[in-house]
């Protein structure tokens, strides 16, 4: 059986997605996010078709103004009005916090990533002779949590929606902040991977030396 790959050459496959997915979107990683819309994909493709309708700025301004003027009156449309997503002094379109602008990323895209994680966790499984079709998670957890198939299923459905709810509660997940905002250096991306790896190594060494 083949041996796991060094390290390093995980760091350089996670970097190299991470910045691709950035340059190719122009939005940063974050996997929740994107497992979200595709869950909702009828509501982001009802976005996506208003947003093509307004692909021009100048045409989004004048949509916005209309609207304006009908629910509060003409009066509170400016004479002048400027275009909110003009670019910035520095160049690029900014929202008030300073971030640049961008449009959302296609719903087709962000499935695509979905698959080609599934495929690529798959092929690398392949490859290295460790691929196999189970119905249980291994002696480990038949050890130290469940070996019964029933609370097997239902333990994982807890923890499942456990971590969806610490995922919506910390504006991200380990790919979003671990990858991307930690790389950034965001305050609150240190914090939120500190503690849930923090929690994970704790919990994980309990299961191991302590129960």
């Amino acid at each position: 059986m083949s041996a796991y790959w060094p390290w390093w050459a995980g760091a350089i496959g996670l970097a190299l997605v991470t910045v691709g997915y950035t340059r190719a979107t122009g939005r940063f990683l974050g996997l929740s996010g994107v497992w979200d819309r595709v869950l909702h994909w009828r509501e982001e493709r009802e976005l996506e078709q208003l947003d093509a309708q307004f692909a021009d700025d100048r045409e989004l301004e004048d949509a916005l103004a209309a609207a304006t003027a009908e629910e509060f009156g003409a009066t509170a449309v400016p004479a002048e009005r400027h275009d909110l997503r003009a670019p910035a002094p520095g160049g690029s379109a900014q929202e008030p916090g300073g971030a640049a602008v961008h449009g959302p990323v296609p719903l087709v895209m962000q499935t695509a990533l979905l698959i080609s994680i599934f495929v690529g966790g798959l092929v690398a499984a392949v490859v290295a002779g460790r691929f196999q079709v189970r119905l249980d998670m291994g002696d480990a957890f038949a050890r130290l949590v469940t070996d019964n198939p029933i609370s097997m299923v239902v333990v994982l459905f807890v923890g499942g929606v456990m971590v969806g709810f610490g995922t919506r509660l910390a504006g991200g997940c380990s790919s979003g902040h671990g990858l991307s905002g930690c790389g950034r250096l965001r305050p609150v991306s240190l914090v939120a991977t500190a503690v849930f790896f923090g929690t994970a190594a704790l919990v994980s060494f309990l299961l191991w030396k302590v129960i």
